[in-house]
C-alpha cells in the first residue's frame, strides 16, 4: 500500500511541477521541452529531492519515443519512404559518420583514450528525436522538404543504433560481454524482425482494425492501437534492437490504410504525456553534483558538441543542395545530443571503457545540449528566415494550396467531393462505414476511417490547414455545440453542412456555418419540374412554379428559424385545399 501511495505522490508532484514549468516556459517562448527538463531537475534528487527513481521512470517514459515513432510512421507510407531512400541512406549516413568521427576527435583531444573517445563520441552524433520531431510538428514543417530531410537523418540515426551497439561491444574490456551476440547476428535479427512486422501488419493488423471498425467501438481502437505499438516494440526488444524502430515499421505498414487518422488521434494523447514524462526523467537524471565538480569541462564540452555538429551538418546540408539558411537551421536543430546516448554511455560503462563519473558527466553534457536547442532556434530565427517577398496577385482562380475535408462519403458526399476534385482541390475523405470504405477503395478512392465530428481526428486529418470542412453525413447527427467547437478550433475553415430536413435546419440556425442545404430539396424540385414538363406545362410556367415554391419556403423557413416553432407560417404551405 505504501508503494502505491508513493507512486501516486510522485505522479502528482511530477505532473503538477511539470505543468507549472511548461506553462511558464511556453509563456516566455522557450518551449515545452526545456520546461520539462528544468522541472525534472528541480524535483529530482540533486535539488529538492521530492521524487527519486529516475531510472525506473525513464523505462516507462521511453514508451513516449516509441509512440512518437509510430505516429511518424503513420505519416510515411511505403512509397513515400522509398522516395526518401537517398536522403535516409545518403544524407543520414554521412551525418552519422562525419559527426561521429568529428565529435570523437573532440573527446580524444579532451584527454580520453581512443576506445573511450569512440564509445563516447559516436553516440554523441545522434540527435534527440523526442525533441526535434515535436518541434517540427508544432511549427508545421514536418511534411515540408526541410522536415523530410530532418526526419531522414533522425531515422537513419535510429537505424544506426544497432551498429553502434556492436562497435561499443567490440571495444568492451569486460569478459562477460564475450557472450553477447556478434554484430552480424544483430543484423540478421533486425532483418527478421522487420520482415515479421511487415507481414503482421499486412495479414494481421489490417483485418483486426477492419473487425473493430465494423463493431464501432472506439475504446477497442485505443486498445488495439496501443497493443500494436507495444507488441512491435516488444518484438524488437526481444532481439536486443531499437524498440522505436519496431514501432516505426508498424506505423509505416498502416500509413496507407483507411485507419491512419483514427490511430493517430487515439495514440497522440499517450504520446504527449509519455514524452513529457521522458523529459522530466532526463531532467531528474541530470547530475548537478558532477557539473558542480567540473563546470568548465561540462559547459566547454557541451559548447564544443553543439558547435562541431552544427558546422558539420551545415556543410553536409549545403553539399546536398540546401540553401545556407536551411542548412543553418538543420545544423542548429540537430546540434544537441540524443536520448539514446544515455543507453550507449551505460553500455560503455558496463564494458569498462569509461568510469561511472565520466558516464555521468557526458549524460549532463547531453542534457545541457538539449536544453540549449530552443534558445538557439529562437535566437537565430530572424537571421535564418529569408526576407519576405511581396506577394503577386494570382492570374487564375485561387485554388493553389486550397484543401478540403469531406466528412461522410455516401451518395451525397461523393458528388460534393468529385466536384471539388474536378477543380484540382486536394480533398481528404472521412467515413465510418467500413463496407463503403472498401467499395470506394475498389473504385480508386482513398477514404479514411473515423468519426469526423471529433476534433482530435479532424486535427489529425489536417483541419488546421483546411479552407473547407464539409459535413455530408447521413441523417440528423450534427449538433450546434459540435459545430461551434469545430469553428473555434479551426477558425480559418469555412463550414458547410448537409441537413436532414427542416427540423435540422431550425436546430442549426445559430451554428457558425457558411451554408446549410437540405439533402433532398434540389432533387425533389428537379423531379417536380420533370413531372410538370411531362404534362406539357409551359417552361415559363414551370419556372414561375419553382420560384413561387422557393419564395414561400424561404419565408416559412425564416419564420421557423426566428421562432424555433416548426408550425410557424402554416399559411405559406402550398396545399390542395388552399389552391381550391
Amino acid at each position: 500500500m505504501h508503494n502505491d501511495v508513493s507512486l501516486l505522490r510522485d505522479g502528482a508532484i511530477l505532473l503538477g511541477v511539470g505543468l507549472a514549468f511548461v506553462l511558464v516556459f511556453r509563456r516566455l517562448g522557450l518551449g515545452a521541452t526545456l520546461g520539462y527538463l528544468v522541472a525534472g531537475a528541480v524535483v529530482g534528487p540533486h535539488v529538492l529531492g521530492l521524487v527519486d527513481g529516475a531510472e525506473s521512470k525513464m523505462g516507462i517514459a521511453e514508451l513516449g519515443i516509441t509512440l512518437l515513432l509510430f505516429i511518424v510512421g503513420l505519416e510515411l507510407n511505403p512509397s513515400r519512404l522509398w522516395r526518401m531512400k537517398h536522403e535516409i541512406f545518403g544524407l543520414g549516413l554521412l551525418q552519422v559518420l562525419a559527426c561521429g568521427l568529428a565529435v570523437t576527435g573532440v573527446v580524444w583531444l579532451a584527454g580520453f583514450s581512443g576506445p573511450a573517445a569512440l564509445a563516447l563520441g559516436l553516440p554523441l552524433a545522434l540527435s534527440s528525436t523526442a525533441q526535434v520531431l515535436p518541434m517540427l510538428q508544432s511549427a508545421g514543417r514536418l511534411r515540408t522538404p526541410f522536415g523530410e530531410r530532418t526526419f531522414a537523418i533522425l531515422l537513419f540515426q535510429d537505424l544506426s543504433i544497432v551498429p553502434l551497439i556492436t562497435i561499443v561491444a567490440a571495444l568492451s574490456r569486460n569478459p562477460a560481454d564475450a557472450h553477447a551476440p556478434p554484430g552480424w547476428l544483430l543484423g540478421v535479427y533486425t532483418l527478421v524482425a522487420v520482415v515479421g512486422l511487415i507481414l503482421a501488419g499486412r495479414f494481421l493488423l489490417r483485418p483486426l482494425f477492419r473487425l473493430i471498425g465494423n463493431l464501432g467501438e472506439r475504446e477497442m481502437f485505443v486498445f488495439a492501437a496501443l497493443f500494436t505499438v507495444i507488441a512491435s516494440a516488444a518484438v524488437m526488444e526481444y532481439f536486443g534492437l531499437s524498440t522505436a524502430l519496431g514501432a516505426f515499421v508498424a506505423g509505416v505498414m498502416l500509413a496507407d490504410s483507411p485507419y491512419r487518422h483514427e490511430l493517430e488521434a487515439d495514440v497522440d494523447p499517450f504520446r504527449s504525456i509519455l514524452l513529457g514524462l521522458f523529459f522530466l526523467a532526463v531532467g531528474m537524471m541530470l547530475d548537478l553534483g558532477a557539473i558542480a565538480e567540473r563546470p568548465a569541462f561540462v559547459f566547454a564540452m557541451a559548447a564544443a558538441l553543439i558547435a562541431t555538429k552544427a558546422v558539420v551538418i551545415v556543410g553536409i546540408g549545403m553539399a546536398f543542395g540546401m540553401t545556407w539558411r536551411n542548412a543553418l537551421a538543420l545544423g542548429l536543430l540537430l546540434s544537441q545530443g540524443g536520448e539514446f546516448g544515455f543507453v550507449l554511455f551505460a553500455q560503455a560503462q558496463d564494458g569498462l571503457l569509461v568510469a561511472p563519473e565520466a558516464a555521468s558527466l557526458f549524460g549532463a553534457i547531453v542534457t545541457l545540449s538539449m536544453a540549449t536547442t530552443p534558445f538557439l532556434i529562437g535566437a537565430t530565427k530572424r537571421f535564418r528566415e529569408a526576407p519576405v517577398q511581396p506577394r503577386q496577385a494570382p492570374d487564375g482562380p485561387k485554388t493553389d494550396g486550397a484543401n478540403a475535408i469531406v466528412v461522410g462519403y455516401g451518395r451525397f458526399g461523393q458528388t460534393v467531393a468529385q466536384m471539388l476534385i474536378l477543380q484540382d482541390i486536394p480533398v481528404t475523405l472521412i467515413d465510418r462505414d467500413i463496407e463503403m470504405i472498401e467499395i470506394a477503395g475498389s473504385f480508386g478512392a482513398t477514404v479514411y476511417y473515423g468519426d469526423g465530428t471529433r476534433l482530435d481526428l479532424l486535427r489529425q486529418a489536417g483541419a488546421a490547414e483546411a479552407e473547407l470542412i464539409l459535413f455530408c453525413i447521413d441523417g440528423d447527427q450534427l449538433e450546434p455545440d459540435m459545430l461551434e467547437g469545430v469553428h473555434a478550433a479551426f477558425p480559418q475553415a469555412t463550414l458547410f453542412v448537409r441537413a436532414y430536413d427542416r427540423r435540422a435546419l431550425i436546430k442549426l440556425r445559430d451554428a457558425p456555418v457558411e451554408y446549410v442545404v437540405r439533402e433532398v430539396m434540389g432533387s425533389a424540385i428537379e423531379m417536380g419540374r420533370r413531372a410538370l414538363k411531362s404534362l406539357r406545362v409551359d417552361g415559363a410556367a414551370i419556372d414561375r412554379a419553382e420560384e413561387e415554391y422557393r419564395h414561400r419556403d424561404r419565408e416559412r423557413l425564416r419564420e421557423q428559424r426566428a421562432t424555433g416553432d416548426l408550425r410557424a407560417a402554416l399559411d405559406r404551405i402550398v396545399t390542395q385545399k388552399a389552391r381550391d
